[in-house]
């Protein structure tokens, strides 16, 4: 079942929301496609909100974080925010510090108004992006399908283009399993099945993959997010924590679980590659609770990122043909233990 309601008016246009409800309820704006909670029952049967979120249309645009947006054309990161493709270089917002492009830019996905269309349990939401928004060549159709069935919440993502350009969508939910008003996220307990990581420089681009094997980025056994996220490490230093790239090896990408809850969150996806970022950048924002540093963790599924620019050819480009039809798929599937 799904229920509309009214949230408020951004830049002119009406923003929506949208209660898609089964055994897990999800809440969606129709600003950025955000996703505003998701609430899922614990190991005592009482629902718990497991997703952090802003309040309000100016904060969920500007100073959430992305929290619960999609993100795009390109989630991520690209180097100096340049790319080529077909022999033309193009040149991108650097609203990453100056130096590079980040989630689509200064005005991304994020920031975009959808059109809603549902139906017994999905939300679609669609926005044309015209060409050259954000210096990206091609009028871009794109979709996110919202489903929830059972205790699942998936993510449907759809693309085409009259040009070649890039795509790389994903959302940028920051979970805490022990509930978005419950402290940090330091011991729910996370299992990643990747053998390597992309490591990154000090502007957070990756330089190389390497095994995960004898270093504090091994999740190949759960174990909990704080358990080496201080340790001496050069690149959990320079990323503040976790906000590495892994490459998956296994369709159910991760599994999540807090033990004071007994909520468990299983990761599917047919995307090579995720994000795991730590929250370390969340300094207090204001939103259904005080979000201080790592009061939620995000897994970001994608393809690797800037991986337009990497000479590797491991790193499968997120180049969208003209005329071809995109379609990647997310899930997250809720259980107790």
């Amino acid at each position: 079942m799904i229920i509309e309601q009214y949230f408020d008016d951004y830049n002119g246009q009406e923003v929506n929301v949208y209660k898609l409800i089964d055994k897990i309820d999800v809440l969606v704006c129709t600003l950025g496609a955000t996703i505003l909670s998701v609430s899922v029952p614990d190991k005592d049967g009482k629902k718990v909100d497991v997703a952090l979120s802003m309040t309000s249309v100016d904060d969920i645009a500007k100073r959430g974080d992305y929290m619960g947006s999609v993100v795009g054309r390109c989630g991520n990161r690209i180097a100096d925010g340049k790319f080529a493709l077909n022999g033309t270089m193009y040149q991108l917002a650097k609203n990453d510090g100056g130096i590079n492009h980040l989630h689509g830019g200064d005005v991304g996905f994020n920031q975009k108004v959808f059109k809603a269309t549902m139906d017994a349990d999905s939300l679609l939401l669609e926005y044309t992006s015209p060409d050259g928004e954000e210096g990206y060549p091609g009028n871009l159709k794109f979709a996110v399908r919202y489903t929830v069935k059972g205790s699942s919440l998936a993510i449907d993502y759809y693309g085409e283009c009259d040009a070649d350009t890039l795509l790389n969508p994903t959302n940028h939910t920051y979970f805490n399993l022990n509930g978005e008003s419950n402290g940090s996220i330091l011991d729910n307990v996370m299992q990643i099945r990747a053998e390597y990581y992309l490591e990154v420089n000090n502007g957070l681009i990756p330089v190389r993959k390497t095994p995960v094997a004898n270093t504090p980025f091994d999740f190949s056994n759960p174990k909990p997010i704080g358990q080496d996220i201080d340790v001496n490490c050069e690149q959990l230093r320079i990323a503040g924590g976790y906000d590495h790239n892994y490459c998956l090896s296994d369709y159910n990408a991760a599994t999540v679980y807090s033990v004071r809850t007994g909520i468990c969150m299983d990761v599917f996806t047919d995307c090579c590659g995720m994000q795991f970022y730590s929250g370390n950048f969340l300094k207090g924002q204001d939103g259904k609770s005080v979000y201080n540093k790592r009061a939620g963790f995000c897994l970001e599924t994608q393809f690797y990122p800037n991986a337009i620019n990497c000479a590797n050819e491991d790193f499968e480009k997120p180049v969208l043909k003209k005329g071809e039809k995109f379609h990647s798929r997310t899930e997250y599937l809720f259980t107790v233990l």
